[in-house]
């Protein structure tokens, strides 16, 4: 029986992510107060879309609302974005109000 093909771009993530645009600052030992523009997030991490220092592996400490201060670590970054994974889970009660909050707004 053949094997069905791998698709190369098959989305491989754990947690479905949701639209957001929020700013946020966040402190890094390594580089100081960064302000970040969150455009997705999920109960596992975030995106933002204006990288310009963090590499693969930094550290950040940032407090969102809801679920209040949270650390998270860089685990990619292309063009500008980046994909950092918080080091907590955030419980699914939290993380439903959290996405009322950072949301897109209606314009």
């Amino acid at each position: 029986m053949a094997q069905p093909a791998i698709d190369e771009n098959y989305d491989m993530r754990r947690a479905a992510r949701h639209r957001a645009s929020y700013d946020v600052l966040a402190d890094s030992k390594k580089h100081g107060e960064q302000k970040l523009h969150i455009a997705n997030i999920s109960a596992h991490g975030f995106m933002i879309d204006n990288n310009k220092v963090f590499e693969h592996g930094d550290r950040i400490e940032l407090r969102l609302p809801v679920i209040g201060r949270i650390e998270a670590h860089l685990i990619w970054s292309v063009d500008g974005r980046a994909g950092f994974q918080f080091e907590r889970v955030v419980r699914l009660p939290d993380f439903m109000a959290l996405i009322d909050v950072v949301g897109p707004k209606n314009r």
